[in-house]
């Protein structure tokens, strides 16, 4: 760095840069120095040649940490080729959905065009929500970067794309998609682009070779040829200024009572061992009038979401929150937040004889282990000559097991 300096210096009469950033040194997964007598060299080639240059690059950025080393594990480099997979899936979902579309339409859509404004009634809450938060995280990442935090800059994008766009709200359009033509549609169509458009913007640093191939076969107003030389996510928050992107919070936080909602239905499903098929009753109580207003507009994606039967799903008040005395230990009920409740009736989700049979089975399997471990405790020879430490093992193994037959007597009595 210093020869850099002075030659530059000596070239031009001015510094070639004013800002140096040293990072840690790249250690391997054990965060053990490499060196060819410990044999625990990573040959940078190799590892792209299985999972790819932006996997390797994103590694490395994202794993510094200002003071430390940085740990270089096979792991996280594969995930983060599965974190490109998963990118490129989220761009082929919607490039699919924009092909042979009417050139005036892909004219709207084009990348570079005017951002949807969050005051439109076009646009749905899902819709709010995801550009509301895609605007928050080009402030964030702008932040993140301008203080040189490169990692955390990274991070957020990846949680962003992985978890809020990916499997939230890609999987919310698939409700506005049933009708092509629909304004639903043309809205939500709209909303990818630019969304995504922002993202591969703000990940281009991090994975310039699949960003860039996503960014071309978007459609464009733009003048620029290539992602690398198209303009910064703005106006972000830019030299302390501030952001004039808007952000709707009421959207975020309506949103994420939706997501909690789902997440307690699908909990309640796995307990009840609820088949994957099978669609479900729900009865949503809701206290809030505008939270309840924002998931009836939503009832398409709880029930996509949730798989519940949209027919039998039900959002009002909560005038008559809670159970009904006679359907007492018969529905499931769900206080999912304060003022959010659901109700499940125990009757669409699970067959009881068939329950009760796992039950039992499970619980006689359970005896016989309990048996088992209790016929070794009752043999002096295992506790006389058994290391302490494993005679405490046997007899901690055999209470837990009958605590869970006790649990199983319970849930066959609640049948």
């Amino acid at each position: 760095v210093a020869r850099m300096v002075m030659m530059g210096m000596e070239l031009t009469d001015k510094a070639p840069f004013e800002v140096i950033y040293m990072h840690g040194l790249v250690r391997d997964g054990e965060g053990q120095k490499m060196s060819k007598t410990k044999g625990n060299v990573i040959d940078p080639l190799e590892t792209i040649a299985t999972y790819g240059t932006d996997a390797l690059r994103y590694t490395l950025v994202t794993g510094v940490t200002p003071g430390q080393d940085i740990p270089l594990s096979m792991e996280r480099v594969e995930a983060n080729r599965n974190f490109a997979n998963k990118l490129w899936n989220a761009g082929r979902y919607l490039l699919g959905n924009i092909k042979d579309l009417p050139a005036e339409e892909l004219e709207n859509l084009g990348v570079g065009g005017t951002p949807p404004s969050l005051g439109s009634d076009d646009l749905g809450l899902a819709e709010r929500y995801i550009i509301s938060r895609c605007h928050t995280l080009a402030n964030t990442v702008t932040a993140s970067l301008l203080d040189y935090n490169m990692g955390d800059a990274g991070r957020q994008i990846y949680n962003f794309l992985w978890d809020e766009y990916a499997d939230w709200y890609i999987e919310a359009t698939k409700t506005r998609m049933t009708d092509r033509n629909s304004p639903e549609a043309q809205s939500a169509r709209r909303v990818l682009v630019y969304v995504f458009d922002t993202c591969l913007r703000l990940l281009h640093p991090f994975m310039p070779f699949v960003t860039e191939a996503l960014w071309q076969q978007l459609p464009k107003t733009t003048t620029s040829p290539a992602l690398m030389t198209a303009a910064w996510p703005k106006p972000a928050a830019l030299d302390g200024k501030e952001s004039d992107l808007e952000v709707d919070e009421v959207a975020e936080a309506q949103f994420r009572s939706l997501q909690s909602l789902v997440r307690a239905i699908r909990n309640a499903r796995a307990e009840y061992r609820v088949e994957p098929n099978k669609k479900v009753e729900a009865r949503v109580q809701v206290a809030d009038p505008q939270l309840q207003e924002a998931l009836k507009g939503e009832m398409a994606v709880i029930a996509l979401l949730g798989r519940v039967d949209i027919d039998k799903l039900t959002i009002s008040d909560m005038t008559n929150a809670g159970v009904a005395e006679e359907e007492e230990g018969r529905v499931v009920r769900l206080v999912v937040q304060d003022g959010l409740e659901c109700v499940l009736p125990l009757a669409g989700m699970v067959d009881f004889e068939k329950e009760k049979a796992r039950l039992e089975k499970q619980m006689a399997k359970l005896q016989k282990e309990v048996e088992g471990l209790e016929k070794r405790l009752n043999s002096k020879g295992f506790t006389d000559k058994a290391p302490p430490a494993v005679v405490e093992e046997t007899q901690k193994q055999c209470a837990d097991k009958k605590e869970q037959i006790a649990t199983i007597l319970e849930s066959i009595e609640s049948l």
